[in-house]
């Protein structure tokens, strides 16, 4: 897809999501991850696993390296989450983790509609768990305020990739 390759990570509600559609509106090669790569799989050998659980929503390993290898797009963007981005993170030229405060991050749990994940009480516990100890997520990573607007949150992320 990219020359230049990102991922855009962060726990459930911090606006991953929202800042792929907020590329995607700026003309930038975008990836929902948590929609075009996600899917419930065992973590070690990728084989699909049936439920809906956290600790299963993985990439697609192979679709992440096609789409990396791909030159097209001057820059791809990657957003969403996944439990096997070990497997894969070193593609990436760069990673940002989207980080709130807690409050804001119980704030946006209480707005999510009621068949999204994290809507659940266990769910939520375990979102607010995993801020706190952020045991979900990448080590090496460029974290980005997602406190802020959108547009600045973005505009933040642009910036440190010095287009």
């Amino acid at each position: 897809m990219g020359i230049k390759n990102y991922l855009i990570e962060g726990v459930s509600c911090t606006g991953k999501t929202t800042v792929c559609d907020e590329l995607i509106k700026r003309g930038y090669q975008a990836i929902h991850g948590d929609r075009e790569l996600a899917y419930q799989g065992d973590l070690e050998t990728g084989l699909p696993t049936a439920g809906l659980t956290h600790e299963h929503h993985i990439w697609n390993i192979q679709k992440v390296k096609c789409l990396v290898a791909n030159h097209d797009e001057k820059i791809t963007f990657f957003c969403g989450g996944s439990r096997n981005f070990s497997k894969f993170i070193d593609l990436f030229d760069e990673v940002f983790i989207l980080d709130i405060d807690l409050e804001t991050l119980k704030h946006r749990l209480d707005q999510r509609p009621k068949d999204e994940w994290g809507s659940k009480p266990s769910e939520r516990q375990l979102v607010i768990k995993l801020h706190q100890t952020r045991e979900d997520l990448p080590e090496k990573a460029i974290i980005i305020d997602a406190t802020q607007p959108i547009e600045k949150v973005v505009d933040e992320i642009i910036r440190q990739i010095k287009i």
